[in-house]
């Protein structure tokens, strides 16, 4: 709770801040300055502050749990791209290509991954990983070979994901990990309130 109010209290001076540079920039009124001018002033601070993993320590209040009591560290979200956002950001990136043209390719790659995994086919994408399929199977299974069904037996078709295992472009879970660099979260709204003007109330 105390770090949500934090992050509110920072996007509340942020607010201020894209307000202030609203009104330089165009000598519109504090009050007439948009929510996509705002959210632009958030992206951008991220951009240039957020290119690590922030990450919160939580403490286990699982009573059933035998490390009830202990702290661990979890990742801290801080937006869920959509395919639109994505290519909007791939765009930026020193392409040629426009949001559009991102977007369009990249619809076409969700529609062929999704049919090439029905085609009982495994999709490598170097650098990346690879996608594949497995079966899930019900409980206890069939009596005998010849009694398996499909409509009866099989539960679910799940879409996995295995990361690239090469050794240059190793992103498997513990060599991800070495390439991280990780932020807490707490520490990160301390500096930022400590370098960012108390923000006064909205009327």
């Amino acid at each position: 709770m105390e770090s949500h109010e934090k992050c509110c209290t920072f996007a509340l001076s942020i607010r201020r801040q894209a307000r202030t540079q609203n009104e330089r920039q165009s000598g519109m009124s504090a009050a007439r300055c948009s929510q996509p001018q705002v959210n632009l002033i958030l992206r951008k601070t991220h951009l240039k502050t957020m290119a690590k993993i922030l990450y919160e320590v939580k403490q286990n209040k699982n009573d059933d749990s035998t490390a009830f009591g202990k702290w661990f560290a979890r990742i801290k979200t801080l937006e869920t791209l959509n395919t639109r956002r994505l290519a909007q950001h791939i765009s930026e990136h020193g392409s040629i290509y426009t949001p559009d043209v991102v977007y369009g390719v990249l619809e076409k790659f969700r529609s062929c991954l999704i049919e090439m995994l029905l085609e009982s086919k495994k999709v490598k994408i170097e650098g990346l990983g690879t996608f594949y399929c497995t079966l899930e199977n019900t409980k206890g299974g069939a009596q005998k070979k010849e009694d398996f069904n499909v409509n009866k037996h099989l539960r679910a078709l799940h879409i996995r994901f295995l990361p690239e295992q090469e050794a240059e472009q190793n992103i498997s879970s513990r060599e991800f990990l070495k390439k991280a660099e990780f932020i807490n979260i707490e520490q990160w709204l301390k500096e930022k309130e400590e370098q960012s003007p108390d923000p006064e109330p909205e009327p």
